[in-house]
């Protein structure tokens, strides 16, 4: 993932893009659920009660894992699942998204915008943030 941000009169802003061979056309079809659920989203297991901010500067990568699901590494590599309130409509086809705060973090409070990977980019339509739950990931074996 690559995370792009500057600071302007105390406004931090950042767009996060998938860096995925292919971007959002990398993913298989067949994938995504008519309900935005993907299937191949990692299980995560609770390690921790959630939290309703992460400091923007500890933020190391981000994982679009569908149009409900964001997974934020931080230092440390820690890992939040981020489970929005309600669904992000081509978020996760997109996998890629920008977030304005005045604060030094990323909180439950915050707005994300998902932005267009392809033909004539752009934002795509914007969405809240769910509480940051430490987790996890469970890796998959390799068949």
């Amino acid at each position: 993932m690559k995370r792009k941000g500057f600071a302007a009169a105390g406004l931090v802003l950042a767009t996060v893009a998938a860096t995925a061979i292919g971007g959002s056309m990398g993913m298989a079809a067949g994938t995504m659920s008519t309900d935005g659920h993907r299937r191949d989203v990692p299980a995560a297991t609770p390690t921790g009660p959630a939290v309703s901010c992460i400091p923007l500067v500890g933020i190391r990568e981000s994982q679009v894992r569908d149009d409900w699901t964001i997974d934020f590494r931080t230092a440390g590599n820690k890992w939040y699942r981020n489970t929005l309130p309600y669904r992000c409509s081509s978020l996760g086809f997109e996998r890629a998204f920008s977030y304005a705060t005045s604060l030094s973090q990323l909180c439950n409070t915050d707005i994300i915008t998902v932005i267009a990977t392809g033909g004539g980019g752009g934002p795509r339509g914007s969405c809240g943030l769910g509480s940051f739950q430490p987790v996890e990931l469970t890796k998959k074996l390799k068949k």
